[in-house]
């Protein structure tokens, strides 16, 4: 570089102003070494600790479920499969209307499966005496349409009710009734709280015990949920074929209970 460019007045400033840039560079070189350190430091990317415990944890919530789901069928055999389809779907309708004026929104009622299926009959052939006998044969009997729609109430106390209503409106089985929660993690971050918390108090005592210090959380894991749904299943002369030409059947009483939801966490926490 040639020196007279710092020469007179113009030359001081740009001196000052090439000392102000390194000046800068300076500083922003050591944000970012700073700032890696950290990085290295809290986020855990850098060297893994080796001096670890590691702690179990378990929670449970109780809670009273605010929702109902249940399945029912409706199922239609005739001799074409356009006559089957027009009777199921009359049944389907029948049933959904009865839905609805109960104050299950459109929404909360879905098909959950449609088929149609050929039916059969298997002849058996007579042996005739000295002679082989024959196989027996199918013959078509016609054809069957079954509709299977699943129903979410939000009033659980309706559920009885509905589960014998649909039944007298036509529905050929019932089944599957569960009842859960419309927010379900809500109720599983309570238990997941206090699974925590118990693996907390666990690594404190540990950590006493050992004469360290715990410094930070370096891993988690959490495991556990719901215990499986109960079933409900109904079919009988109340829920059967022909069950839209009765009256309406008794409501069965249903109990809602309470749903334990469960969490079980494994942290391991870096010592010193």
């Amino acid at each position: 570089m040639n020196p007279s460019l710092f020469d007179g007045a113009p030359g001081a400033r740009l001196k000052w102003a090439v000392l102000f840039v390194i000046v800068l560079l300076g500083l922003f070189l050591l944000v970012q070494t700073v700032a890696g350190f950290q990085n290295l430091r809290y986020i855990g990317s850098g060297v893994a600790p080796t001096n670890t415990i590691n702690v179990s944890g378990y929670g449970e919530s109780f809670a009273v479920p605010d929702i109902a789901t249940f399945s029912f069928s409706v199922v239609s055999e005739k001799s074409t499969v356009a006559a089957a389809q027009a009777d199921a779907t009359a049944k389907i309708n029948a049933v959904t209307q009865y839905l609805k004026d109960a104050g299950i929104e459109e929404k909360d009622i879905k098909t959950s499966n449609y088929s149609v299926n050929p039916q059969y009959d298997y002849i058996t052939q007579v042996c005739v005496s000295g002679m082989p006998c024959r196989q027996g044969e199918q013959k078509l009997r016609g054809y069957e349409v079954r509709q299977t729609t699943t129903v979410k109430v939000r009033d659980t106390e309706k559920a009885g009710d509905l589960l014998a209503g649909v039944g007298s409106k036509g529905a050929t089985e019932v089944s599957g009734l569960d009842f859960t929660f419309d927010d379900p993690d809500a109720v599983q971050a309570a238990a997941r709280d206090e699974a925590i918390a118990d693996a907390k108090q666990k690594a404190e005592t540990l950590a006493k015990s050992l004469g360290v210090q715990l410094v930070r959380v370096v891993s988690f894991n959490e495991s556990g949920g719901y215990p499986g749904p109960i079933p409900y299943y109904a079919k009988d002369a109340a829920f059967g074929m022909g069950a839209e030409n009765q009256t309406l059947a008794s409501a069965p009483e249903i109990s809602v209970g309470q749903n334990q939801v469960s969490s079980n966490v494994s942290v391991t926490y870096e010592i010193r």
